[in-house]
């Protein structure tokens, strides 16, 4: 077939001279038949197809084989709605385990004023398509920079101590909660889906006294659940003997009433019998008296008469009859 060459600027072509022949409607529908089939395309499984008619939004499409006019007049976007992304604050991955700190996201002001290093990592995805690629312009770096400032204002207001220990969960609890509010309120569309400390700790230039600080509060933790431990083994002895050194005292002390009831027994029934017979009962008084008394004394019998002379009987010199 006949062909003729024809130049485009530093290029040529051949078309056959036939086609030439037909004019320039046959071409133009050939063209126009091409043009369409351009508006084919597919939207894969995890994403959606959004449809700009001469760049405002028209519709949603879902996955699978769709079409939509050709370029210029409708275009389409097709985010992937089910895959989560993420960022990272504070440190950037520049390899397989190798790691990078960016100290100008990294290092915070907590609430009693000190400095840690903190590096975030921020799992999120689009919820919303239609906010996502019309309202969020620069989606990582926004996001980003949304994550640092959320971190700042949680760690501003727990001190260190929670900071680097018990605080962590609660730190990233409200990071995400305050995060995916601001997110929210700018009409993102993005969810976030985990936020996650990766580390916490002091700067580099202050981790020793930091450490030194640390170890002074086990040693002082240490001693405070010595002291406690010695004080719940001390304070159950000493109730103890409390106790019963109470039960002792009671005990005496109903012993000394049950003792003096009876002696005010005692003396009434005394009394009685004396006012019937008073003669009687203190001559009764006075033997009984003198059966107390007298067995603990020393007896000395001394004979009737003048002879009777109780310093001979004493035998003050020592030795019988020395003058």
């Amino acid at each position: 077939m006949a062909a003729k060459r024809i130049i485009i600027g530093d290029s040529e072509i051949s078309v056959p001279e036939k086609l030439l022949t037909l004019g320039i409607f046959p071409i133009f529908g050939i063209a126009l038949i091409f043009w369409l089939f351009t508006g084919v395309y597919t939207v894969g499984p995890d994403e959606v197809g959004v449809v700009q008619r001469f760049g405002k939004y028209d519709r949603i499409v879902q996955s699978g084989l769709n079409y939509h006019m050709p370029f210029p007049i409708e275009t389409v976007k097709t985010p992937k709605v089910t895959e989560v992304k993420r960022i990272e604050v504070g440190f950037r991955t520049v390899g397989k385990n190798q790691y990078r700190t960016v100290e100008r996201e990294s290092l915070m002001l907590t609430g009693d004023e000190n400095i840690v290093d903190a590096e975030l990592i921020v799992q999120y995805k689009i919820k919303e398509p239609i906010n996502y690629l019309f309202n969020f312009i620069g989606p990582e770096l926004t996001l980003r920079e949304a994550s640092e400032a959320s971190l700042r204002t949680v760690v501003g207001r727990h001190n260190i101590d929670e900071a680097l220990t018990s605080g962590k969960l609660m730190i990233q609890e409200e990071t995400k909660e305050l995060l995916q509010s601001i997110l929210d309120k700018y009409g993102t569309g993005v969810q976030v889906v985990a936020v996650q400390l990766q580390d916490v700790s002091p700067p580099k230039q202050v981790i020793d006294a930091f450490k030194d600080v640390a170890s002074a509060k086990e040693d002082k933790n240490r001693m405070i659940n010595e002291a406690e431990g010695y004080r719940n083994d001390v304070i159950p002895k000493a109730r103890g003997e409390a106790q019963a050194m109470i039960r002792e005292a009671e005990g005496f002390r109903e012993s000394r009433i049950k003792r003096a009831e009876g002696d005010v027994a005692k003396f009434k029934a005394i009394l009685k019998e004396y006012s019937k017979a008073k003669d009687v009962t203190r001559e009764r008084l006075y033997l009984e008296a003198m059966e107390g008394i007298l067995p603990g004394l020393e007896k000395y019998i001394v004979p009737n008469g003048e002879d009777g002379n109780l310093l001979n009987l004493l035998n003050l010199g020592g030795t019988k009859g020395a003058k």
